[in-house]
């Protein structure tokens, strides 16, 4: 992993507007609405626009500071969804979502075209899993001044495996090494097109072209990528990994799977958390900052 840039001490806040800081201290949670009929967990849930508005209302009441709107399914084998399809599912969403609420919406795209059309109508973030693949992504969000989340991943989805289902596994020397140069190097390329530092956050991927054993590696080493200096994202939610631990087998059963994965990536300096279920992560996120504070609450 090359030296990063030194920054002292983790970020508070996070900018994700020419005029919007959300505070990440002591951790902000990301509500999944996933508008999609195909999701690993949720498919089909929220593919109605008001169902979806509703399930993000909830979310925000719940304790989420974002709520993250996907028009496309990401899991492993998905095919992808055209630019004017996501927008058509996506936007009523986002605009729903807006009239009613302040609280920041993320847009979950890999096309800068959605992601403008995301952020028109009243989008704050783009969460990339591709982290900015498409050329034109980087401009829209420096030009709007926009939030973006860097996520590392081997493969588009077409072409990866579930976690616990490679016939080959990813070959990286030191996983997390690999994935920290990769997202060094994206947050480069996103600053040279103009972004400013403040507005990029990096994650590194959990479930996206990484064996199980990887997954963990990278959750138990979340300081290494914290050091940089960028706020970090780490969304474990109900995959795979923490299945093949814990033996269920339907994503819905992994909520206390996914909590203890999220407090592990927090005590390491993860700060921003995207979950199903918010209410439950947000409780024992209290209870680790608690924990972390040596029992001190103020």
């Amino acid at each position: 992993m090359r030296e990063p840039e030194i920054h002292h001490g983790a970020p508070s806040h996070w900018t994700i507007g020419p005029d919007r800081l959300l505070a990440i201290e002591p951790f902000a949670l990301m509500g999944i609405v996933n508008v999609t009929p195909d999701s690993f967990s949720d498919g089909g849930n929220a593919f109605d626009a008001t169902a979806a508005i509703a399930l993000a209302l909830r979310l925000a009441d719940e304790g989420a500071s974002i709520v993250d709107i996907g028009g496309e399914s990401t899991r492993p084998g998905a095919t992808s969804v055209d630019a004017r399809e996501q927008i058509r599912r996506t936007i009523p969403v986002i605009q729903g979502i807006r009239a009613q609420s302040r609280v920041a919406i993320s847009i979950d795209t890999t096309s800068a075209e959605v992601a403008l059309a995301a952020i028109e109508a009243g989008a704050n973030i783009v969460n990339d899993v591709s982290a900015g693949e498409d050329k034109s992504m980087f401009r829209v969000c420096a030009d709007r001044g926009c939030g973006i989340v860097l996520m590392h991943r081997l493969h588009a989805p077409g072409d990866d495996r579930y976690s616990d289902r490679y016939d080959q596994a990813p070959q990286y020397d030191d996983v997390v090494r690999a994935v920290g140069d990769a997202l060094l190097a994206r947050a480069d390329i996103a600053m040279q097109a103009g972004m400013a530092r403040e507005s990029i956050a990096i994650d590194p991927g959990l479930g996206f072209g990484k064996t199980v054993r990887q997954n963990y590696e990278l959750v138990a080493r979340t300081n290494e990528l914290a050091s940089f200096g960028f706020p970090v994202v780490v969304g474990a939610s109900r995959k795979s990994f923490i299945g093949a631990v814990t033996g269920q087998e339907c994503p819905t059963d992994r909520v206390a799977g996914s909590i203890v994965v999220a407090v592990a990536a927090f005590g390491g300096g993860a700060r921003i958390i995207r979950a199903h279920d918010v209410s439950a992560h947000r409780e024992a996120l209290q209870i680790a900052e608690a924990v972390l504070k040596g029992g001190g609450i103020h």
